[in-house]
């Protein structure tokens, strides 16, 4: 929860801060996982991947060309290109915020696919209104949150899971019991609800099943 502080190992650090070095030593570095990650909007090639990994690690233009057998100023003439596509990606950014941030969200608008989802395809195209049509069949009560039944099918799977994970704070760590009891609370099969979240990118957890945190 933003403004408490969690004990990692010896030392204190808020919510977010103790996240990230958690999921540093369990996971690796978040460079490393990014650069990894197989979605169809990393169109980073290896070559340039292994450069930004090594640009990551602090080495010098002169490391990273002896390195990879090329000129010093060509380490820098990829640098330069990487800030420019960083920079042209930040202005269309800024521009489409701009251009939709007054448009409400009416019964045609798509729900947003969340940042860690896995094998994104149609099964994420979902309007509102269609969102609003599947909680209201597939959940007994909002407030508080209680399923009837958990769907087979694929677009109701995932209307659901983003919101059973609504029930749980970003950048908090916590253990299976506590998942399991808030789960429980919303749906008997809390197993089968806690595997596809882990599943469909919506948390995340450590290899020993201790500790689990939203992606």
């Amino acid at each position: 929860m933003v403004g408490e502080i969690y004990q990692y190992g010896e030392r204190y650090f808020e919510a977010f801060r103790a996240v990230r070095i958690h999921i540093e030593q369990e996971h690796g570095k978040m460079l490393g996982y990014l650069l990894a990650n197989d979605s169809k909007y990393n169109s980073i090639t290896d070559k340039q991947k292994e450069l930004l990994d090594m640009i990551g690690d602090g080495m010098s233009d002169q490391a990273i060309a002896a390195k990879l057998g090329i000129s010093a100023s060509t380490v820098r003439h990829q640098k330069f290109s990487f800030r420019e596509r960083a920079k042209q990606s930040k202005m269309y950014l800024a521009i489409y915020e701009l251009a939709t941030e007054k448009v409400a969200l009416d019964k045609d608008s798509i729900i947003p696919v969340h940042d860690a989802a896995t094998m994104v395809d149609d099964r994420y195209i979902t309007t509102k209104e269609e969102s609003d049509k599947i909680l209201a069949t597939v959940f007994e009560s909002l407030s508080p949150l209680k399923l009837k039944f958990f769907s087979a099918k694929e677009k109701k799977k995932i209307v659901t899971l983003r919101k059973v994970v609504e029930q749980f704070e970003k950048g908090k760590i916590y253990n299976e019991k506590e998942v399991n009891q808030i789960l429980k609370a919303i749906y008997e099969d809390y197993p089968t609800m806690r595997r596809y979240l882990i599943e469909y990118g919506f948390m995340d957890r450590t290899t020993d099943c201790k500790q689990y945190w939203v992606k």
